[in-house]
């Protein structure tokens, strides 16, 4: 009877994400928000409690995870990596410093000490690759003059998380200042080693995965991401980490391949991930942060539009497409929840800093696009305004 509760309710779970997925595409929208809310309405406080199904979506969250940064890593080549990160190294210091300070005051100010501050810090500063991409390929920009700025600065901050996440993990697992440092070298030896074996080799990692049998290929790619996340969290480098650089050294065809393959897979275990975060989260807790989180979501839109429009005005783009860059960074999504879900699960934060994280990730998938889409006409209008009185 337990089985058969347990099919009925995963059953229910992925039929409604499928409806919602439906919703948010006919309205142009990521579905994060959605699976979001999904997720705080069938677990933990929710309108009904599904637990029967709660043992899979924490799994499933699992392979989201992996699955989620193994395919960033293949967007990416090596050389692309290296390229980004000489091009946008002054733009991603600005972006760290914009963006991560807003989230890390406001846990402080809430009392949820250095644990807190570093976890919110890197919620509030990433932004979504995945809901960027979409909305640059939606709106035809991928052309446009200032996309390689956009696409630059989410190099550097995915490059950025390869570190940041060892640290975040060592220091929730209350390790020592030498293990802190243990954990951060050995995070930049393997994506200094990657990007070396990847630039030297990458066919070779290639040809060990490929197979024109798309079964096998399915199994020994997922196999892989699987083994070499595990091992990574072992090293206590974190999973994510460990998919993203396997993906990095993952190269030419066999890349594309995979990316195709796993784009379907990827897609389901996410919005599980995206649940399943949600099962974790008491919706109770979200009307006392939520003013805390309409806050961070303004002050945090600004500080993004004006590192994409500085970014883009050091490259020389005019005013039309430094609005743009700037709107195109705003959305947070996958990486934000996957930063709070860490933190939560390993118990070392406050309770509320998951509703907190929910609450902004909420806003922010829903405004990014939003700005994406209106900052073009927004500025043609304040220019259109303007231009008589600046000739008188």
């Amino acid at each position: 009877m337990q089985d058969a509760l347990a099919l009925i309710e995963l059953g229910a779970v992925l039929f409604a994400l499928g409806m919602m997925g439906r919703i948010a595409g006919r309205f142009g929208m990521s579905p994060i928000p959605l699976y979001l809310i999904g997720g705080l309405a069938f677990g933990r406080g929710g309108v009904i409690e599904l637990g029967a199904a709660n043992e899979f979506a924490h799994l499933a969250s699992e392979i989201g995870v992996v699955l989620l940064l193994l395919l960033l890593g293949l967007e990416y080549t090596a050389a692309e990596l290296v390229t980004g990160l000489r091009r946008s190294w002054a733009a991603g210091v600005v972006d760290i410093v914009a963006n991560a300070t807003p989230g890390a005051v406001v846990a402080l100010m809430l009392g949820w000490g250095l644990n807190g501050a570093i976890t919110m810090a890197g919620v509030t500063y990433i932004s979504s690759s995945g809901i960027v991409a979409k909305v640059l390929n939606d709106l035809g920009r991928l052309g446009n003059r200032e996309t390689p700025v956009i696409l630059s600065i989410l190099v550097f901050e995915d490059l950025t998380m390869a570190v940041y996440l060892p640290i975040l993990t060592a220091i929730l697992a209350g390790a020592s200042f030498y293990s802190g440092l243990k954990a951060v070298a050995i995070a930049l030896v393997a994506v200094t080693a990657v990007l070396l074996v990847a630039l030297r080799y990458g066919r070779y990692v290639s040809a060990i995965v490929d197979s024109v049998d798309r079964e096998v290929f399915l199994l020994t790619l997922l196999g892989a991401a699987l083994l070499v996340a595990g091992v990574a969290s072992a090293l206590n480098v974190s999973t994510a980490v460990g998919a993203f650089l396997l993906g990095i050294a993952i190269s030419g065809s066999t890349a594309h391949e995979a990316a195709k393959l796993l784009e379907p897979l990827r897609d389901l275990f996410a919005a599980l991930f995206f649940v399943a975060f949600g099962f974790s989260t008491d919706p109770r807790a979200i009307p006392p942060v939520l003013g805390w989180a309409i806050l961070l979501a303004v002050v945090t839109v600004l500080t993004k539009v004006g590192t994409g429009w500085w970014a883009a005005q050091r490259q020389g783009i005019r005013r039309m497409g430094r609005a743009r860059a700037g709107a195109a960074l705003v959305a947070r999504g996958e990486f934000s929840i996957v930063i709070a879900g860490l933190a939560v699960g390993l118990g070392k934060v406050d309770g509320q800093l998951a509703a907190l994280a929910s609450a902004y990730v909420l806003l922010m998938a829903v405004l990014g696009p939003i700005a994406a889409r209106v900052v073009e006409p927004t500025v043609a209008l304040v220019q259109r305004r303007t231009r008589p009185a600046a000739t008188v």
